[in-house]
């Protein structure tokens, strides 16, 4: 997949099979699209394009953005696009100056001159342009103009799967995590780098990775505890995750702490990729640690079994 940051270094297609929007989580309902869009590309002989905007939008024209966290960060983005064999990703920077551009002006300059747009794909409700003028509707009536043939995801399509980024969020804030990763046709990933905790885990036989997230606007879920995978320097752990203030040892920063089954390096500044797959429990404070220790040991059961 070819990747680019800026329009700039995009040379202009001969025949490109485009659709545009910001993709939070790469979702069932996104995924739809982008299988249209590789299907009309593969027929056409032309070239698939995704371009897509960063930062998030809201960041810059909302004022309630504050705090706004997302599913998937741009690297996580780039990954999955890569997986589902998009030929060209796009990268726009999203700044004031871009949010102020006209529906004309997106389609002529973007669309058209930078991108070489034959064949648009979107999802119904679509909107573009400066206050989100541009429509499905707009676009019909205009894209012979523009030399391009725009095609809508069927609304019933996109309904009928009852899909959209802020229903996964709200699964994962409420620890529904089994209709999260339903809705994201994956599991819900969380990555970062290991960093140096206050090494509880390992007096108590349970030693944990605490995970500093590489983006702070990446959404983590519901405190609890978690049956997870953990993926370091290519190969895949099964384990237990406990997000949470650790309240037993009157614990006031949250943390995100992972147990790795059968494994016992010190990883310090190395990367993780942990992947959500069972809520257990709530996080709960325990009246001392033997309590809590007995009741790890319940949760290491129940994971274990899980995985036979």
């Amino acid at each position: 997949m070819n990747i680019y940051h800026s329009l700039d270094s995009f040379d202009k297609l001969e025949y490109g099979v485009v659709t545009s929007g910001t993709f939070d989580g790469v979702h069932l309902g996104h995924k739809r699209i982008l299988s249209r869009l590789k299907e009309i590309s593969e027929q056409s002989g032309g070239e698939s394009v995704v371009l897509t905007f960063w930062p998030h939008p809201r960041t810059v024209v909302s004022e309630d953005s504050q705090g706004l966290q997302l599913l998937s960060t741009i690297d996580e983005k780039i990954e999955l696009f890569a997986q589902l064999g998009i030929q060209h990703l796009a990268i726009v920077p999203f700044t004031r100056a871009f949010s102020e551009l006209s529906s004309d002006e997106f389609i002529q300059h973007v669309l058209v001159d930078k991108i070489g747009t034959k064949k648009l794909v979107i999802g119904y409700d679509h909107r573009f342009g400066r206050n989100r003028e541009g429509s499905f509707e707009f676009l019909q009536k205009n894209c012979s103009t523009y030399g391009f043939e725009v095609e809508e995801i069927p609304r019933e399509d996109i309904e009928n799967m009852a899909i959209s980024s802020s229903r996964i969020r709200k699964s994962l804030v409420t620890g529904h995590i089994h209709e999260a990763n339903e809705l994201l046709g994956r599991y819900y990933t969380l990555s970062g780098t290991v960093v140096k905790g206050k090494q509880l885990g390992r007096t108590i036989g349970f030693p944990t990775a605490n995970l500093h997230l590489h983006e702070s606007y990446k959404l983590v879920p519901m405190n609890g505890v978690y049956i997870m995978h953990a993926t370091h320097e290519n190969v895949m752990y099964k384990g237990m995750l406990n997000i949470g203030v650790r309240p037993t040892v009157d614990g006031t920063m949250r943390t995100i702490e992972a147990h790795l089954f059968d494994f016992d390096e010190e990883i310090y500044g190395e990367d993780l990729k942990l992947e959500l797959l069972h809520y257990l429990r709530p996080e709960q404070k325990f009246d001392n640690l033997d309590m809590l220790v007995k009741q790890i040991n319940v949760d290491k059961g129940a994971t274990l079994a899980y995985f036979s």
